[in-house]
């Protein structure tokens, strides 16, 4: 029997390609949730006025997210949990991460834009672990792509069957609001960007004849004789297939205008699955059972600026979490206690007194963290589906300020066991060298290693653009190869040797010549 606590919660990451309007979305859940009371577009300048969810410094300069927030409310009897993911390709990893801790994912779509490269990458990230996908497709208030071919275009490219669930009336200038094809239920609102208005009109026939008042009468032959064709080509719901990831509901809609955004909520909260049993290692952990056990799939350090603090955000599968309660850490084999666990509200933190599956709690960390770590009850469980991925870009760290060495290493250290991106060390002397898929992570190092720690650094670009992760059955040939090749062995943080390359031909040429050793693209080889 799974308690009524764990069917209440909804645990979901929003993920898009950049500038589809994924943090405009995840702040207008807030206010239909009634998290906040007033939304403020994401790139005003004015740091009071920024994105409930951009709370670093960087991301508010930028109006971009670099980093992942969690964010949680209630509505209509649900516990909703967000998590709002970096867009940018640049942060992919961060964003792969945080989709190994939800239950299922709303992808967002810009309508004048249509399926782009980034978009593509996450669905198949989705597709890995079959979670289920909502699709809403944005910024309906601006002359796009027509509704049908959008929808072609998704099916083409994504590769997934759809099921619209709300119907565009019009578009761009002529764009009145969206008709609940689930709810078969019609809101007309005037537009607006900063807080819920109240429905002009709400009717649940279209041949009411108070719509005449609202809507020209081609626009409601429109839309009826649209909705009589998205019944003919795509039929009702199955749940089933929704809940397996084979078909994705869709929505349309206009985030900063608030139009089809309640559609899309009230929808949402009713097929968008509770959280469900996960893969470990060892077994599979169903949700019902009565001992504790989560996983932490990111770590973010100075959330305050004022404080130094480093917080783990924890996933939570099974059991219910306590506060004061001692939990097994299964890395280092001992046992840890959390005295003031937080809950999230973007840069909002309470202490919680209790979680359950699919919550999402930071602990505050003093360094016995890592990403993929799983905390029990005392079992010996490895929650599976995080690794790290090879890098392609290679730059060696250079300090600008000799007396500053310790900050400067600190930071390294923090950023890199964040997530931010990875640290490879070599030896002789120690050189610290950072591996990250594109430049902007490194703006973003340099930036919080001045703003957090009061270091400066330096990056000089390397040659090498491939890292793999050498093993080898023999303990022996393993430390020979690492000999031989030691101007290309780096170490990672957890001191597994890596081998660092210009370029494909150099690795397979190494292969060749060392049969023994085997190479790996990801940290996953166990």
């Amino acid at each position: 029997m799974i308690h009524p606590e764990i069917e209440k919660r909804k645990t979901f990451a929003i993920i898009s390609h950049p500038d589809a309007g994924k943090t405009t979305l995840t702040e207008k859940f807030l206010l239909f949730g009634g998290a906040i009371n007033t939304a403020g577009a994401v790139k005003r300048n004015k740091a009071n006025q920024s994105s409930t969810s951009d709370f670093m410094e960087i991301e508010k300069q930028r109006g971009i997210s670099v980093a992942t927030s969690v964010m949680g409310f209630e509505y209509k009897d649900k516990r909703i949990n967000i998590l709002d993911t970096p867009g940018h390709k640049d942060f992919a990893e961060d964003t792969y991460r945080t989709l190994s801790a939800v239950d299922s994912v709303i992808l967002v779509v810009d309508c004048v834009k249509g399926v782009e490269e980034q978009t593509e990458k996450l669905m198949a990230v989705c597709r890995m672990r079959n979670t289920p996908v909502i699709i809403f497709i944005n910024k309906m208030d601006r002359e796009g792509k027509d509704a049908f071919d959008l929808l072609d275009e998704i099916e083409s490219k994504l590769n997934i069957s759809l099921c619209p669930l709300s119907w565009p009336i019009g578009q761009g200038h002529t764009f009145k609001g969206v008709y609940s094809i689930y709810n078969k239920h019609l809101n007309l609102f005037e537009p607006d960007k900063t807080k819920i208005a109240d429905p002009v009109i709400e009717v649940s026939d279209l041949n009411d004849p108070n719509l005449n008042n609202f809507l020209k009468t081609n626009e409601l032959e429109d839309l009826k004789s649209d909705l009589e064709l998205v019944d003919g080509v795509y039929g009702k719901l199955d749940q089933s297939m929704y809940t397996e990831g084979l078909l994705a509901p869709v929505f349309f809609g206009s985030a900063i205008n608030n139009f089809g955004i309640k559609e899309l909520l009230d929808t949402f909260i009713n097929i968008a699955p509770s959280p469900r049993s996960r893969e470990a290692e060892q077994r599979e952990v169903l949700v019902e059972e009565k001992n504790f056990s989560g996983f932490v799939f990111k770590i973010h350090a100075n959330l305050d600026p004022k404080h130094r603090d480093r917080i783990a955000f924890l996933r939570i599968c099974s059991g219910k979490f306590e506060r004061n309660k001692f939990y097994f850490h299964t890395r280092q084999g001992k046992k840890l206690k959390f005295s003031n666990p937080m809950d999230f509200m973007a840069n909002e933190k309470s202490i919680v007194e209790e979680a359950w599956p699919g919550d999402v709690v930071g602990l505050y960390d003093s360094g016995n963290f890592k990403i993929g770590d799983t905390l029990t009850e005392g079992e010996q469980l490895q929650f599976k589906g995080i690794p790290s991925f090879s890098p392609e870009i290679f730059k060696e760290v250079e300090n600008k300020d000799p007396l500053r060495t310790k900050q400067l290493e600190k930071g390294i250290q923090q950023l890199t066991e964040e997530g931010v991106a990875q640290l490879f060390t070599q030896q002789p002397g120690n050189r610290k060298i950072i591996g990250a898929v594109g430049e902007l992570q490194f703006e973003v190092i340099a930036f919080r290693l001045e703003h957090e720690y009061g270091a400066k650094a330096h990056f000089r670009m390397l040659s090498y653009s491939r890292s793999n992760w050498v093993t080898s059955t023999d303990k022996k040939k393993l430390e020979e190869f690492v000999k031989r090749k030691q101007q290309h062995i780096g170490e990672d943080k957890d001191g597994n040797p890596v081998f660092l390359a210009d370029n494909d031909f150099m690795i397979n040429m190494t292969k060749r010549d060392y049969p023994d050793i085997e190479f790996h693209k990801t940290s996953e080889f166990k």
